[in-house]
């Protein structure tokens, strides 16, 4: 392979994005840790090229300053931005900041006869490709979901596309969404972080809750609660999460109409001091009703694909094959236009 050497340095983030998004599909937690020497590299690298094209007067250094200043200046104060609107986590914006920092402009790399990126843009900002190829991926994600349900016979209308069935079991160990409630599906259901902090805080495990759902309803039967942790499922806990024997014990039997608390979900909201994901005390009885009540042993959950997963994949097509977005501008006949 040819390249300069802030080129080849810069495919470096490949395997590191790559670790970030195997951790975030498996954890949904990203360490800190990851981004400032992606942050600090991409820096360097940048005062190095600067010099080569301002000391040494390198062609193009007005080209390299306009499109260094999109990427730091627009790129990144988008991920921000994103992140400050709800549309990102915390992770996948910075993420994108790093990207802007690191990869401003386009790399070249000669491979054998082939030079990559294939396809490049007018703008030249390669930060700006990662994501627009990013979106473009993302977007796709639910066709593959919704193909998948259909060939092993999970049809139904839209929810298809968005969430698929998993044993209910197998909760404890996935990041997710319920998409169901008592009363059918729903796009905001229970957060799946949110169930695990629940659970932890009341010693419960999930088997058991199923195993005795009027005697777990009843606030009545939580005495001593423990720590809710952030609901991260990469952690050692107390609970046994099969043990169905694990029921509190309560005097007599209240009706759930007669409940002022049913699940004691109140008293969790207000004993805790920490995120829970959006989730709200509603969204949390639907969800604990949903999974003690069902007669089915699986649920429709909603992957939430994290967006560090698609960008991984926007960064590799974009060093292979470039940019989708003005491929298929090209391919229209509008390249011209942009």
């Amino acid at each position: 392979m040819v390249a300069t050497l802030p080129d080849l340095l810069r495919l470096l983030v490949i395997p590191v994005l790559g670790w970030a998004a195997w951790r975030d599909i498996h954890t949904r937690r990203i360490p800190n840790r990851v981004w400032p020497p992606l942050v600090i590299l991409g820096g360097l690298l940048l005062v190095w090229e600067a010099i080569q094209f301002f000391v040494f007067s390198a062609p193009g250094g007005q080209a390299f300053l306009i499109r260094a200043g999109i990427s730091l200046l627009f790129v990144a104060p988008l991920g921000y931005a994103f992140w400050w609107f709800g549309a990102f986590g915390a992770a996948d914006a910075k993420a994108m900041i790093a990207l802007a920092v690191l990869l401003p402009t386009f790399p070249t790399y000669a491979l054998g006869g082939l030079e990559l990126p294939i396809v490049d843009t007018t703008i030249g900002v390669f930060s700006l490709t990662v994501l627009t190829n990013a979106v473009i991926l993302a977007v796709a994600a639910p066709v593959g979901l919704g193909l998948g349900n259909l060939l092993r016979r999970r049809i139904e209308p839209v929810v298809m596309f968005l969430a698929r069935p998993v044993r209910i079991d197998s909760l404890p160990d996935r990041h997710g969404r319920l998409f169901e409630t008592p009363d059918g599906f729903t796009h905001n259901g229970l957060d799946l972080d949110a169930l695990r902090m629940y659970l932890r805080w009341r010693g419960l495990p999930l088997a058991a809750l199923r195993a005795a759902p009027d005697v777990a309803r009843d606030p009545a039967s939580i005495e001593a609660t423990g720590e809710p942790t952030d609901g991260r499922s990469d952690i050692d806990d107390d609970l046994d999460w099969d043990d169905a024997d694990a029921v509190p014990t309560v005097d007599g039997d209240a009706p759930a109409e007669t409940l002022d608390d049913p699940w004691g979900v109140d008293q969790f909201f207000e004993s805790i001091d920490r995120s829970t994901y959006g989730t709200d005390p509603e969204q949390l009885r639907d969800g604990l009703e949903l999974l003690a009540t069902t007669d089915e042993e699986t649920v429709w959950v909603s992957p939430g694909l994290p967006f560090v997963v698609p960008m991984f994949a926007g960064l590799l097509v974009a060093f292979t094959y470039g940019d989708l977005l003005f491929a298929f501008l090209r391919w229209i006949g509008l390249f011209p236009l942009v």
